[in-house]
């Protein structure tokens, strides 16, 4: 009696499971199928949002051609504005739709003000996480964020981040990259780079002087996402780095753009020759994109190990460390790429973003290394109620080959306008290596 007492009551067991499994399983179809019609409304409804908003006028606004290697190309003898954005994590899914308009109106009222020559966005444009947004579709936020800069009308270079290309997401990078290749959208500059090495996006944009002198270079590149494709390789969160062969193909263009102004200008009709040379002979450049180098984190951990004082190696020029435990989230992968770069002697200055609450701008063994002001109402719990990180940096490229930049809070008068949420401007506390203050 006792064994046929156990027997019944393993199969209500049984039963009572299956019906919980089964009424789950239907809860979670019932959910799918909600969210797959309603995101297709409300990701309608913001792209006819970002459509509505008007072309910014911007003066002598430069126009970019192609030149004879296929790089993008801005001819000018003034000054140039960049603006840079990062992290502006746009869901595109019912659960994230009132903070999306937020990101939108964010980017679109700072573009309107500052009338940049140029946008550079470092990643992770995209985050459409089921948690929070409700989707798992990456082609509606690059689509939405497109059609935006589309309406401002200014021209824009994006890069990829980690979160652009989830190994759950509904496109993969070389979808994404035929996205943002769309020729409809002609403000979009981005190239996808050459088939041969890693990655999507690498790719050149050169700044010309009337003389037909390169006088700056970005280096727009993908720093990639994760070193695993599988689910338990992504959830270990070890960031992947830029590899081997996007750094060769990085010192080629240096070294043949170096060959090209010592060409031009060997040749030229110019009576200041050596002076020439000694400027642009190898031209200076910038470096873009999302994940930061490891050096990011040794030059802080440096400057902190010293009481927060500059060193040999490192003068902080602004910023602080918001992030916690590690601080810098770069990969644990090393690469030559910074050793590569000091010794060619051409960038002067590397932008990324992905670690939101870092903020710092410094220079590095003759580097500087910035982080770009995150846009993200999303991705961190209750990061759309705070707002010191929330912001862009206003990068200058002076005619001589020199740039400076500043980075801008969004919550400040000339960026005031009624669709701006009041938030709590948080204070960044500084806090050596470990996590300690």
């Amino acid at each position: 009696m006792k064994k046929g007492k156990k027997k019944g009551l393993g199969k209500k067991i049984l039963k009572i499971t299956g019906i919980v499994l089964a009424v789950i399983i239907g809860l979670i179809a019932i959910f799918a199928i909600f969210s797959t019609v309603a995101n297709i409304f409300i990701n309608k409804k913001n792209v006819e949002y970002a459509k509505s908003f008007q072309k910014v006028e911007i003066e002598n606004q430069l126009v970019p051609e192609k030149d004879e290697n296929g790089n993008w190309t801005f001819t000018t003898d003034r000054e140039m504005k960049i603006l840079h954005f990062t992290d502006i994590h746009i869901g595109g899914g019912w659960l994230s739709a009132k903070n999306d308009v937020k990101a939108l109106n964010a980017v679109a009222k700072m573009i309107t003000e500052e009338k940049p020559d140029l946008v550079m966005v470092t990643g992770d444009i995209a985050f459409p996480v089921p948690y929070v947004s409700a989707s798992i579709n990456n082609e509606p936020p690059a689509t939405i964020f497109m059609t935006l800069l589309e309406s401002l009308g200014v021209y824009w270079v994006p890069t990829f981040g980690n979160h652009d290309s989830e190994f759950y997401s509904t496109y993969d990078r070389a979808g994404v990259s035929e996205i943002y290749s769309n020729p409809d959208y002609k403000y979009c500059l981005y190239e996808a780079g050459p088939e041969d090495i890693y990655g999507y996006g690498n790719s050149v944009i050169n700044v010309k002087n009337s003389q037909g002198i390169i006088t700056q270079s970005l280096f727009a590149m993908d720093s990639n996402a994760y070193t695993g494709e599988t689910l338990i390789e992504t959830l270990a969160w070890e960031y992947d780095n830029i590899h081997d062969d996007q750094i060769a193909w990085y010192k080629s263009n240096v070294e043949a753009m170096s060959k090209y102004n010592t060409y031009l200008i060997n040749n030229g009709d110019f009576e200041n020759k050596n002076e020439l040379l000694n400027k642009y002979g190898t031209p200076k450049s910038l470096a873009f994109f999302h994940i930061p180098l490891e050096e990011y984190r040794e030059a802080w951990y440096e400057y902190a190990e010293n009481g927060f004082k500059d060193t040999k190696n490192v003068k902080l020029i602004y910023g602080t460390v918001g992030e916690e435990k590690k601080l810098v989230y770069s990969s644990d992968i090393s690469n030559n790429f910074f050793e590569t770069m000091v010794e060619l002697g051409s960038t002067q200055g590397i932008f990324c973003g992905h670690d939101h609450f870092n903020n710092f701008s410094l220079d590095y063994k003759g580097i500087r290394l910035t982080y770009g002001k995150s846009i993200d109402y999303i991705a961190y719990a209750g990061i759309h109620k705070i707002g010191t990180q929330r912001g862009c940096t206003v990068i200058t490229l002076r005619p001589d080959g020199s740039f400076d930049c500043k980075c801008e809070s969004y919550y400040q008068d000339k960026y005031n306008h009624e669709a701006r949420e009041d938030v709590t401007m948080q204070e960044m506390v500084t806090v050596l290596p470990g996590g300690e203050e």
